[in-house]
This record gives structure tokens, sequence and C-alpha cells, in this order.
């Protein structure tokens, strides 16, 4: 069955979410390496994609972690130098499908207020035709929720959504739904099940 519309995750996706490339080119591989072990830093992430304050949630972070205070302060300061490496083939691909007429929409685990911070460093982050957001929903992936949400809002049957992901849990809880998916593990592998499911000719797929 032809997909009706295809939805995204963003990071690893659109934007490379690999925050110890950055750390290991500012405090070294080993210094990072100790820093990753010591501090909670995905459960800080996950909480602000839950909807908790970016700046606020940091910054309680470090302060409770003393020894690294400086470095996870690095997340408020330098978000947009730790999420600076954008996925080039995937965001022609969205770009191609837009242009094509296809509805495109956003779904991805972000916080509500460096969301808007990534859409300033990268336009193409306001193309998509609707987004949603776990920061701004109150819910994230992989609860059944989100998708549910997502379903009421575009109206499309769940049958007819291509969805993309990098996680294997927030595939699985797509295809519980019915949603028809695609586990991202490279922009070339995305765009060529793109031309697969009759969205993209092989040149615009490019």
């Amino acid at each position: 069955m032809k997909p009706e519309a295809v939805i995204f995750d963003i990071g690893n996706v659109l934007i490379e979410w690999k925050p110890e490339r950055f750390f290991d080119a500012q405090i070294g591989v080993e210094r990072r390496a100790r820093f990753f072990a010591d501090a909670p830093l995905y459960e800080m992430m996950d909480r602000i994609d839950e909807g908790e304050d970016f700046a606020a949630t940091i910054e309680a972070y470090a302060d409770s972690h003393p020894a690294w205070h400086a470095e996870i302060l690095m997340f408020r300061d330098d978000w947009l130098r730790i999420t600076d490496r954008v996925i080039a083939q995937s965001v022609r691909t969205l770009l191609a499908l837009k242009a094509a007429g296809v509805p495109v929409f956003a779904l991805s685990n972000f916080g509500s207020a460096n969301f808007p911070m990534s859409c300033e460093a990268h336009p193409f982050l306001n193309a998509f035709d609707k987004r949603y957001i776990s920061g701004d929903m109150g819910m994230k992936k992989p609860d059944a929720a989100i998708y549910a949400a997502l379903e009421a809002s575009c109206g499309i049957p769940a049958e007819r959504l291509l969805f993309t992901d990098d996680r294997d849990e927030n595939i699985e809880a797509a295809k519980a739904r019915g949603w028809q998916t695609h586990l991202f593990d490279s922009a070339e592998g995305w765009a060529q099940a793109l031309v697969g499911h009759g969205l993209l000719s092989e040149e615009q797929a490019q």
C-alpha cells in the first residue's frame, strides 16, 4: 500500500545527535568517557524531551554534579555546536518529498525550548507540514500515546503512514499501530526505501 504521508524522526535522521563527538573534541576522548560515565546526561535530555525546562534542567544537573559543572552547562550554552552536523541527503529527500506534494511530518523527542533554536539554525526543520515534538506534547516515543496523538491530528489511516527512526523501540511502537516503517541506518538506505514505496524517483532520491 502506497504511503500517504511520510514521518521523519530528527535526531540521527536529519541532524546528527552524537554529543560524544563534540565533547571528544572539547575535552579529549578519555575525559569525555569519564564524563559520560559519571553524569547521567541522557537521563537529563530525556527529562527535557518529556517537557521539563531546557535551561533549568541542565543547570540543576550541573549543580548536582559539581565535578562536571562546566561541561554539563555546555549542553545549554553550546547546543547548536553540539547539533551542528546535518545529514544532507536526508534533508534533500525531505525537500524532494515536499516538492512532490507528499505530506511530511516530524515526530521527534526534542525539548520545547531547544527545538526552536535548532529550527532557526536549520531552516529545513520548518518545511514540515506538521511537527509533533515531545516537549510540546508532554509525551515521547516510544509511548503509544504520542503515536495515537499524531494519528488523531493528521487524520490519515495508520497503515498509510511511513515512519523512519534510528531507534528500534520507536520503530516497533509504530509497527504495533500498523504504520509502515523503516529503521534508519543510512541516508542512502532511506532514500532507496522512498523510491521503493513509489514516493520518489531515483533522480529525486539523490
